[in-house]
This record gives structure tokens, C-alpha cells and sequence, in this order.
């Protein structure tokens, strides 16, 4: 399509398979049983859910150490703080719902590690909103143990960076190389379900070239979901957004790449429409009519003096891609994103590859250099 021409020329297709470091073995995969889809019982709702369920005996005899509040009203630091306050029945109740939550993740997990395309997985990270908590980290630490004790050979961590930064930075490793040789920085958009969040991301390349130091150095985030702003409004707010932050990174003396990273709910099309997935987005953006890569690129044609490249891959992609500068010690790895429902993706490092046929080639030539000897 000319659009996707438009877009992308010079870098990979939208939803690529293979990107610059990883290959993409598979995205959004949607597991099923008898009750509908699996990710539902290992998202934020699910263990709130459970929480809930816990509480509602205690509530019928007015000893709920929780109070009157639903889970969904309680915010994250309350949970948190009853896991070490001195109310030991508030503890264990918080203890009891993630007990049962890191059930439920250990089954889809190992779901998930039963299908073909996450065979051989050997580490997952985990990310998203719920990870960004004690509870949830305990959740997580629970869950590795009991997928251990099941026989699985596989390590579940919590994802290094912020999960509100990781959809960000990992948005670097969507762009080809030759990006970073002469800028320092990109613009990159993560789109969520209530948020939306821009940022300049600062590469850090030239002192650390596996992008393991980049980091966030401005971002602005807009919460559509108070606003319900109809399709149209949001990618004007969006670009409204953007161009803020290009003039900032110019005062500020950035050299900003002509290129923008997207992270987006959904299945992403290699010519930056989305298939499925994104029903809850502000309006219709699954519409064969609408594409949010040439919406941008219209509005924002170009980036200091040269034509802006857009890339766009599912949001469970880029949250996982931030993971790259640390997953270089196995060859197959996964994320899952723990927020409205469970994101989840699959890679295989590309460098794994590149390393075992420049090993290859090395010892072809030594091969080469002892029999060339032994004829001398």
C-alpha cells in the first residue's frame, strides 16, 4: 500500500516478525477453555475479583479488615501497606488473594508454554500496571515457584523498568541500527486501553550500544478515557502531543531521529491497520478506513530535515522489547503483560544466531589455517 510505503520506508513493515534483535515468534495469542478467554483469569480485574471474593463472608459479619471499599476502589499503595501493617487480617487476606491469583497465573502460564509457538521458552518477564506493586511482584515471585514445582524449567521476573516506561524504550528496538549512528533520541507512543502516553526516549547508544541505558528523558501522558474523546479527537490530541515534545527536544538540544515507535493494543497489519484487539480505544480503529501510521505521518511530515518512518507493533510486543539488553543469555524467551486483560509475546534472539555463525566462520577459518600448515 502506498500509506504503508509512506510510513515505513527504510525500516521493517509494521507488526514485523523479525525485527533488528529478535524474531517475533508470536503475539495476542487468545487461549480459551469452557469459560472464555484464559488471559481473563490472570489480569488486574481477575485479582481483584478474587480479593473481593475473599472479603465477602468477612463483610456479612462486619469483620472485613479491608473496610467497605470495593478492591477496584482501593488503590495499589493500600494493598501494599496492609501486606507489612500491623493488621495481621488485613496481611493475611492480601496474602490469601495473591496465593490464589499466582494459581491462576501458573495455570495460564503453563497454558501457554503447552502451545507451539511458546515451546522452549526459558525466562518470562512479566510487566503491565499489576507488576508495578509489591503485591504484584509477590505475585509473580509466587507464581515462578509454584510453574518450578510443576516441572516447568523456567524463570518468571518482573520486567526491569517502569512498566509505565518499558512500552517506551522499547519502542528503540523497533528501529533499525543505522537510526541511532547519528541521533540520540526518538519520539515513541504507547496506547493503552485509558492512556495515552508520548515520550523522548534517549538511546545512550554510542556509550552503551545495546540500548541496555536508554531511558525516558520527557513524556506526557493523556488519560482519554475521562475525556471519551471520539477517534478523530484522539489522534489530534496525540499529534498535538508529539509536536510538543519535538520542539522540546530541539530547545533542549536533542538530536531527534525522523522516527516514531508505536506500541498499540491489537493485531497489528503489516500496513499499519489493526486487525483485532484494540475495542477499547477511543472509536473505531479497527475500520479498514482508518490508519493511525499515515493519520501521523500527514500531520507530522517530517522531523527536523528529514521524512518521518513510523513503526507500530502490539503493546505487548514493545513492553517486552525493552527486555532485550537482558535476555541475551538465552535464546527463547516470552512477556506477558498483566493489566485490562493479559498481553502476551514470544521471541528468539536473532544475535544467538549471528554469534553462532560468526563461531562458525571462525572456526572454518582456523580449520583452513591447520591444513594450509600441515601442507607447509
Amino acid at each position: 500500500m502506498a500509506e504503508d510505503t509512506l510510513t515505513t520506508t527504510g525500516i521493517a513493515r509494521h507488526g514485523a516478525a523479525r525485527l533488528p534483535s529478535v524474531e517475533v515468534d508470536s503475539f495476542n495469542i487468545e487461549l480459551k477453555d469452557d469459560d472464555g478467554f484464559l488471559g481473563d483469569r490472570a489480569s488486574k480485574g481477575a485479582f481483584r475479583k478474587i480479593l473481593d471474593t475473599l472479603r465477602k463472608p468477612l463483610k456479612k459479619n462486619g469483620e472485613d479488615p479491608l473496610g467497605k471499599k470495593s478492591a477496584e476502589e482501593i488503590g495499589k499503595g493500600t494493598l501494599d501497606e496492609a501486606l507489612v501493617g500491623d493488621d495481621i487480617a488485613a496481611a493475611a487476606l492480601v496474602h490469601g488473594a495473591i496465593e490464589e491469583f499466582a494459581g491462576e497465573l501458573a495455570y495460564v502460564t503453563s497454558r501457554f508454554l503447552k502451545t507451539k509457538a511458546w515451546a522452549d521458552t526459558e525466562r518470562i518477564v512479566v510487566g503491565g500496571g499489576f507488576r508495578q506493586s509489591r503485591v504484584g511482584e509477590l505475585a509473580i515471585a509466587r507464581t515462578d515457584l509454584l510453574l518450578k514445582a510443576e516441572g516447568h524449567k523456567i524463570d518468571l521476573v518482573p520486567i526491569r523498568f517502569d512498566p509505565d516506561e518499558a512500552g517506551l524504550i522499547g519502542c528503540l528496538h523497533l528501529a533499525p541500527s543505522w537510526i541511532f549512528e547519528a541521533h540520540d533520541s526518538i519520539l515513541a507512543v504507547d496506547i493503552g486501553g485509558s492512556n495515552i502516553r508520548c515520550g523522548v526516549v534517549e538511546t545512550r547508544w554510542k556509550k552503551v550500544p545495546d540500548l541496555s541505558k536508554a531511558s525516558v528523558w520527557k513524556s506526557e501522558l493523556w488519560r482519554h478515557a475521562d475525556d471519551e474523546p471520539t477517534r478523530e479527537g484522539a489522534v489530534k490530541r496525540l499529534v498535538k502531543m508529539l509536536k510538543e515534545l519535538i520542539l522540546a527536544a530541539d530547545t533542549e538540544g536533542l538530536k531527534l531521529a525522523p522516527f516514531i515507535g508505536i506500541s498499540c493494543p491489537g493485531v497489528i497489519n503489516d500496513d499499519g491497520s489493526i486487525e483485532k484487539g484494540a475495542q477499547n480505544l477511543p472509536g473505531n480503529w479497527e475500520s479498514s478506513k482508518f490508519n493511525l501510521p499515515a493519520s501521523l505521518v500527514e500531520a507530522i511530515p517530517a522531523i527536523g530535515d528529514h521524512d518521518t518512518a513510523i513503526l507500530m507493533h502490539n503493546d505487548g510486543v514493545a513492553q517486552g522489547l525493552s527486555e532485550v539488553p537482558f535476555m541475551q543469555d538465552v535464546d527463547h524467551w516470552g512477556v506477558l503483560t498483566i493489566g485490562t486483560g493479559l498481553g502476551n509475546a514470544r521471541f528468539t534472539n536473532r544475535k544467538k544466531e549471528k554469534d553462532k555463525d560468526d563461531k562458525k566462520e571462525k572456526d572454518e577459518k582456523k580449520d583452513d589455517k591447520k591444513e594450509k600448515k600441515s601442507k607447509e
